[in-house]
């Protein structure tokens, strides 16, 4: 038995995991973006075969640490090559990097490549050839905050690649992708129910076609005819040809049973063609339906009662102008709502704004990755959704009052809200107090708004269902007040616990919108987390580490999802070190820095806590920002409480402050009190609370406490840590 590892796009993983237990893989369990799993040799061919989702397997050899190129030689050198490749043969290294010291792909896989080659060369006087396309052997090297992978690639090339494909259009489905969106719609569960597949914008076929393979049992793999493991010194070949015919076996008798219930059509003649060229490639073109027409034509094949209509409209990024999106969503919808009552759809949208423009509800909504673009996969039952909407209810006398009341707070705040370029803003905080809610607009880069409702817990003395009653009246009085429609409106119920908010997932959506505030771009979630990943009341301390940061290298510690980094970089700081113990709110950090073209070694991530980070942690820095929550007390770290343990940690800052440093401290624990005392034989400590509180923010002036903390003195080199009581 081995351990293998299965690579494949987002999203894809708990298909992926189920899928390789139903091959027989033992031990299965998945990983970001991959899956692990045990099993014989056999296991790993099947795999390579069958899987319609794996972009790669993978067989690990070794695991080391790599912290310079030095370590990353030896550990390479330390694996037996001669037992997978012979001296003659031929070989490719394919290398990635993240977060690391060595942050360089290419020089990685060159540095590899050295060590292997220089392997070879020393024992046998002769050295194996390099080759791209399609060498013997094929090695996968993964380098993770200085942590070294390195496996052997036995599927050679992407599994995606099933060998039928003989043209594409300028925006390819990827075929294992392809199949992640049949499976997700239940189509073999619909094909074995007599029912059809239709794709009303089939471009070069690719659905249907998965769609097709699948029905007949057709093993992905059978038309390759190349994988990384034929070359390898350790293939056995009876076995691989052995799997081949049965496969081969399967699929005839598949293809056999196979019925014509697959209709395609597209409106460009040519994508039509090549279509039918990728149909006849694949085997199954005399199984297929294939015309020219407009998406807002289509309708069932006659004598076809029910089925599956799948389809990937182009999303506005490398097909047609976005501003032409929406409508043709809208027709999709229209389409599918009043000719296709009874069947099932799943739409791979581009993005939810036009998702929300086929007005249709959702059954399931699942993130997906059509190589680096993002998407979302829309199901949906088409029975019922063309029945009108109803007629609103009249508002009751509190739900007109709340609406007079936000009225009246858009009046007196959209002009400076224009006139400042602010998007995300706070529109209401429990002016009433029979509606005791936070509301939030998101305004998105297409222009869309987006509302989160934070309902703070009613009483105890109000009956649940009279809270559950205004919590709906909320959302319904502000979307007419703000024109957003409900599926654009984020319900959430904030709970008291001891020492103020508990932080919980809410939903497992991965539905993110980009916003713009200050002139950058943020990557917001209103519906996963309580929070959304960028905190509106620190807009302005957002501005002042900006301001602060030109010429200076910036340290954020709990940086949670690095808005501030972004602000800092910005601002001119000449690096920035983001610190969090959450590996998701460091990818957050990282797709914010990128999104707004801050990448490479110069904008850091560490995983750690911020108490351990400053005890190991040696460089200088001249602006720090932190910002802790009030309290934490994950098992990865030591239990933290804001009011007891700020004194040690803004010490702790000091050690690591350039002598002409900064230290911005700030917290949203409102009953906090500064330790000044403490804080003033070392620190200026300047109370910059009102100047950080937002205008939006006025009726809330105890949501936050900001400082501005300058050193009197060269930060001492006495441990910082010395006397202090920290619970540990």
């Amino acid at each position: 038995m081995s351990a293998y590892f299965a690579s494949c796009p987002k999203g894809l993983e708990y298909l992926l995991r189920d899928e390789l237990a139903a091959l027989g893989a033992g031990e299965v369990r998945e990983a970001l973006a991959g899956v692990h799993f045990s099993g014989t040799l056999e296991t790993a061919y099947r795999a390579c075969l069958w899987s319609r989702l794996a972009s790669r397997i993978l067989l690990p050899l070794a695991e080391f640490d790599a912290a310079d190129d030095e370590a990353l030689y030896r550990g390479v050198q330390a694996v037996d090559w001669s037992e997978h490749l012979a001296s003659h043969g031929t070989f490719a290294v394919d290398a990635g990097t993240a977060l690391s010291k060595l942050g360089h792909s290419q020089f990685v896989a060159l540095r590899a490549k050295d060590a292997v080659v220089d392997q070879f060369r020393q024992r046998e006087g002769v050295r194996p050839d390099v080759d791209t396309d399609e060498p013997d052997v094929r090695i996968n090297l993964r380098l993770r905050r200085d942590r070294a992978v390195l496996s052997l690639d036995l599927s050679g090339a992407p599994l995606h690649r099933r060998g039928w494909r003989e043209e594409q259009g300028e925006a390819p489905l990827k075929e294992n992708l392809a199949a992640a969106v049949l499976l997700r719609a239940r189509w073999p569960e619909l094909y074995a129910d007599g029912g059809a597949l239709l794709d009303p914008m089939c471009g070069s076929g690719t659905l249907l076609i998965e769609g097709a393979l699948m029905a007949a049992d057709v093993a992905p793999g059978l038309r390759r005819e190349y994988f990384g493991f034929l070359g390898w010194r350790q293939h056995d070949l009876a076995l691989w040809r052995g799997l081949l015919d049965e496969a081969g076996q399967r699929a005839e008798a598949g293809l056999r049973e196979l019925r014509s219930v697959f209709f395609g059509s597209d409106t460009d003649p040519r994508m039509v063609q090549t279509a039918k060229r990728n149909a006849q490639s694949a085997g199954v073109a005399g199984f297929f339906t294939l015309d020219r027409q407009d998406m807002a034509h289509v309708s069932p094949p006659p004598g076809i009662g029910h089925g599956l209509v799948v389809t990937n409209p182009p999303y506005g990024e490398r097909l047609g102008e976005r501003a032409e999106m929406p409508g043709l969503y809208r027709a999709l919808g229209q389409s599918l709502r009043t000719r296709f009552a009874g069947w099932r759809a799943a739409v791979l949208a581009g993005d939810a704004e036009l998702g929300r423009a086929m007005h249709l509800h959702a059954e399931k909504r699942y993130a997906l990755y059509n190589g680096a673009l993002e998407t979302l996969l829309l199901t949906f039952d088409l029975a019922g959704q063309e029945t009108p909407p109803r007629e609103p209810k009249p508002l009751s006398a509190g739900a007109q009052m709340l609406k007079n009341r936000l009225e009246k707070n858009l009046r007196h705040l959209r002009k400076r809200l224009a006139r400042e370029g602010i998007h995300c803003w706070r529109a209401y905080d429990q002016d009433l107090p029979e509606y005791a809610a936070a509301i939030d607009v998101y305004g998105d880069r297409q222009g869309g708004n987006h509302l989160h409702v934070q309902e703070y817990r009613a009483p105890a003395d109000v009956p649940a269902e009279l809270a559950r009653q205004r919590l709906r009246e909320i959302a319904r009085v502000a979307g007419e007040v703000f024109e957003v429609p409900r599926e654009r409106i984020a319900l959430k119920t904030r709970e008291r616990g001891k020492g103020g908010s508990k932080y919980g997932r809410f939903d497992q959506r991965g539905e993110f919108i980009e916003v713009e505030e200050g002139g950058l771009g943020f990557r917001v979630n209103l519906t996963d987390y309580l929070d959304t990943g960028l905190f509106l009341d620190h807009r302005l301390v957002r501005a002042k580490l900006r301001e602060l940061a030109r010429g200076r290298s910036f340290l954020n510690l709990f940086a949670y999802t690095g808005t501030a980094s972004v602000y800092a970089a910005a601002g001119g700081a000449t690096t920035t070190t983001s610190v969090d113990l959450s590996a998701t709110y460091l990818e957050w950090a990282s797709r914010n820095l990128a999104l707004n073209g801050f990448s490479g070694a110069a904008h850091r991530l560490a995983q750690s806590d911020a108490l351990s980070f400053l005890q190991q942690d040696r460089g200088r820095y001249g602006l720090i920002y932190v910002d802790p929550p009030t309290f934490s007390n994950s098992k990865r770290a030591d239990d933290f409480d804001v009011q007891r343990d700020h004194v040690a940690l803004l010490l702790a800052c000091a050690d690591r402050l350039a002598g002409d440093g900064v230290l911005v401290f700030s917290n949203n624990y409102r009953r906090f009190a500064l330790d000044r005392a403490a804080l003033e034989e070392r620190f200026s400590v300047e109370d910059w609370t009102a100047p950080s509180l937002p205008f939006d923010f006025a009726r809330r002036a105890d949501i936050h406490a900001c400082w501005v903390l300058r050193p009197l003195a060269p930060a001492a080199s006495e441990d910082p840590w010395k006397g202090a009581r920290i619970k540990r």
